[in-house]
């Protein structure tokens, strides 16, 4: 059920729903992906956990504009700063709660919202812990909450990456008309124990650098090994747990 097609007079009656925001981001990805790559796939889940999900669901229409601003050297990047993404979400939060809303899930589709997002939903419940102990806001991204079940596919990668196997699998599913044949990605190995440039192997910490500086093309991973099969494997996986979460979710008791 989306919430933008109700009235406001129904909404009273839908407060013990769900809310799940979709946010994703337009920015970069290589030369073979469209910009709004992160929204499109996020696009795509919300839309079949929403299906899965409409006895206890409401779904806002997807954020397109995330925070981008480590991808702004691509051309047609579009980003917000971090204070103003945080403040984005506070007030949708916010604006939500003052509805009536207690649950709350923004899933996400692009790694660079998850720090600002968790900054700002925490400053939320900080703000409401005593006068709505009943509140719980989440923040949760796809490859993340699935990621033990994706990382058995058998697929080369066992994570995402940027404009990777993963991610040009799934736009070859929903929008194969945008994926380019030419798919140059960095795969760069310093021998570090703890950092590896390129994301492939696991970071043991975050090395805060831009996304040119990684990658001349601004694709990482195996792009090369991306076929429509996968993709279908990899979004209907991560479905099913979100599936799964949200219906967990809705049923969650007051804590205290």
């Amino acid at each position: 059920m989306q919430l933008g097609e109700r009235n406001w007079t129904e909404i009273g009656a839908l407060n013990d729903r769900v809310v799940v925001c979709p946010i994703g981001a337009l920015e970069q990805h290589g030369h073979h992906l469209p910009l709004l790559t992160d929204s499109m796939i996020g696009g795509e889940i919300a839309r079949r956990v929403e299906a899965a999900t409409e006895d206890c669901t409401l779904f806002t229409p997807m954020l397109w504009m995330g925070a981008s601003h480590h991808h702004l050297s691509f051309p047609g990047t579009i980003s917000l700063s971090q204070a103003t993404y945080r403040a984005v979400i506070e007030d949708m939060a916010e604006s939500l709660i003052a509805a009536g809303f207690r649950k709350l899930f923004f899933l996400n589709s692009h790694a660079g919202n998850i720090a600002p997002a968790q900054a700002a939903l925490l400053e939320v419940q900080l703000r409401h812990r005593r006068a709505l102990p009943e509140l719980f806001v989440c923040v949760g991204s796809w490859f993340e909450i699935a990621l033990p079940e994706l990382a058995a596919l058998g697929l080369v990668q066992k994570k995402v990456i940027h404009a990777c196997e993963w991610e040009t699998s799934v736009i070859q599913v929903t929008h194969p008309e945008l994926v380019k044949d030419t798919r140059p990605a960095a795969r760069r190995d310093i021998g570090s124990e703890f950092w590896s440039p390129d994301h492939i192997k696991n970071n043991r910490l975050a090395v805060l650098r831009t996304m040119e500086q990684g990658s001349e093309t601004g694709a990482f991973g195996f792009p090369d090994e991306a076929t429509p099969q996968k993709g279908e494997l990899l979004i209907q996986t991560a479905t099913d747990v979100i599936v799964r979460f949200v219906k967990e979710f809705s049923g969650w008791p007051r804590l205290v």
